[in-house]
């Protein structure tokens, strides 16, 4: 988790520059954003409604328009048939004497000035209608207070005058005359009504299609907010989701277009970033993981190895000294056994020193002295040393012509080349020749060691320098070694400045060979250091 800090530090930053970048409505935030689409919606819907309202009311408005016209022509009729009943009762009791004939005259009496003020009232939004209104209320009312009531009374009073007041007709000319006025007003009325009515259709229509229109726009407003809402955020989150998925899934190379808006962007650039620091983790483990199975691999090696570069030496040293001890031998013998068990300590010492050096080179601990190093003698001393060795090769030594001094520490120089002389001997077990050339190349000392042995097969070139390696011819011809030497060897001459390599054809021998700067009497000492081991070898480099 350490570097879940930065990677978020950095990530914020970004996101800090691009909000400063996209000030403009379409880049705020997500909030916002669904905030001016919702009230968008809404007023939408407000418009559509605010419509549909003003529609019904013109229908409703238009609706009672048609039925006040209709309410005004009942209430004409209504008071025309109460100015014939108070004209039919007061002629039919002139005619009869009888006041049976009143009670039509009584009930109009009683009942035609309430539909008088109705009338007059319903006509008020309609001056030419109220005004005739108003003038067939004067004229009823002319006619009942100045005809219809005293004739009643006159008739009454005087009996005997029935019969000529029954043919008067100054009486049905006044109800003629109102009778005209009420033709005129419900022909105009009638018409009003139509036209009302008309308009009420044609409103009606108008509201159907309104509400439509309104309808269908309600519905397209909440489509296009759904769609928006989908796009800006369900659909992302949805994206989101399945990158999740799929990351858990195991792909982490999952990532997420970052072009969301407000917190959706945010949401996606997290993601990313969530993402990208996941692959680096488990990538990181997986090395971690390979290192450590690399490390238990070279654990495993260096038990074999040592085990068995340890089991044959120890064996000899038992071996040889129970018999010294079980047996008295002769002196000579005795000698003999002695020169073998101290032959096997050093072999043992020799395996214990290259454990130290290998964990000294591994934690950079590797100390090196600074001394002027006559490498033309080193060479031959180590010739002549490893020459008594073996009896089945020949070693040969071809120093160079020139003085060949470099600077280093002599016992770790010495210690390369006896490991590469052990080697020639120990892969040449038919015998042959071991050839060990020095020369002098510009500012460079160039060392050859050459044999005629069995060679490193192509396959093996590149493991050559690496931990406890040994190749297959070792083992299957029980060649001692722990594949420490050459590793060590590489990291003392890197440490010297120089450089090492080989070149090798199975079957026809190996040629290694080592390249160190010479020291001047006029440069200054040089502290060689310990540099980083390489895990490739360099194979194709020599003479």
């Amino acid at each position: 988790m350490s570097q879940a800090g930065p990677d978020a530090e950095a990530f914020a930053g970004s996101g800090e520059s691009n909000g400063e970048s996209r000030r403009s409505w379409t880049g705020s935030g997500l909030v916002a954003r669904i905030a001016f689409s919702a009230i968008a919606v809404a007023i939408g819907l407000a418009i559509v409604f605010a419509v549909l309202f003003l529609a019904i009311v013109s229908l409703h408005q238009r609706s009672l328009d048609a039925r006040r016209s209709q309410q005004v022509i009942a209430t004409a009729n209504q008071l025309q048939t109460f100015v014939i009943d108070l004209e039919t009762g007061a002629r039919g009791f002139a005619l009869t004497r009888n006041e049976r004939y009143l009670d039509p005259w009584r009930r109009a009496q009683a009942l035609y000035p309430g539909a008088i003020a109705t009338l007059v009232q319903l006509t008020r939004d309609n001056g030419l209608q109220h005004r005739r209104a108003l003038a067939i209320k004067n004229e009823i009312q002319v006619y009942f207070s100045d005809y219809s009531v005293p004739l009643v009374d006159f008739l009454r009073r005087n009996p005997a005058e029935a019969p000529s007041v029954a043919t008067d007709a100054r009486g049905r000319n006044q109800v003629e005359a109102i009778r005209q006025q009420f033709e005129r007003f419900i022909a105009t009325e009638k018409a009003l009504s139509a036209a009302r009515n008309g308009a009420a259709r044609a409103t009606t229509r108008n509201s159907l299609v309104v509400g439509g229109i309104g309808l269908g726009a309600a519905l397209f407003l909440i489509l296009i907010g759904a769609i928006y809402v989908n796009r800006a955020v369900a659909r992302p989150v949805r994206l989101t989701a399945a990158a999740a998925a799929r990351i858990a899934g195991g792909d982490l190379s999952e990532r997420l277009d970052t072009d969301g808006p407000g917190e959706v962007g945010q949401l996606e650039r997290t993601f990313n970033t969530m993402a990208a620091y996941l692959e680096r983790t488990v990538a990181d483990l997986e090395e971690r993981n390979q290192t450590l199975f690399e490390s238990e691999q070279v654990k495993s090696e260096l038990v074999s190895n040592v085990s068995h570069e340890l089991r044959t030496p120890l064996a000899s040293v038992l071996g040889f000294s129970s018999l010294m001890l079980d047996r008295d031998l002769p002196p000579e013998e005795t000698k003999r056994y002695l020169e073998v068990i101290r032959s096997e300590a050093r072999r043992l010492a020799a395996l214990l020193n290259d454990l130290l050096d290998l964990q000294r080179v591994e934690q950079e601990a590797l100390d090196l002295r600074n001394e002027e190093v006559d490498l033309n003698e080193l060479l031959a001393t180590q010739v002549t040393l490893y020459s008594a060795q073996s009896d089945e090769h020949e070693l040969k030594f071809q120093p160079a012509d020139e003085a060949l001094s470099v600077r280093g520490d002599r016992d770790r120089l010495a210690q390369v080349v006896g490991n590469l002389l052990s080697n020639a001997i120990k892969y040449s077990p038919d015998g042959g020749v071991v050839e060990v050339t020095a020369t002098l190349i510009g500012d460079e000392a160039w060392i050859w060691v050459r044999d005629e042995g069995l060679g490193i097969p192509g396959g093996h070139q590149e493991q050559i320098f690496t931990k406890f390696f040994r190749g297959d011819v070792g083992r299957e011809r029980g060649i001692a070694g722990t594949g420490l030497g050459l590793v060590l060897a590489r990291q003392i001459v890197e440490a010297h400045g120089g450089q090492i390599g080989f070149d090798s054809e199975s079957g026809r021998g190996s040629t290694f060979w080592l390249q160190l700067p010479v020291s001047h009497s006029t440069d200054g000492p040089q502290e060689p250091s310990l540099t980083a081991a390489r895990d490739d070898a360099e194979p194709g480099h020599g003479m």
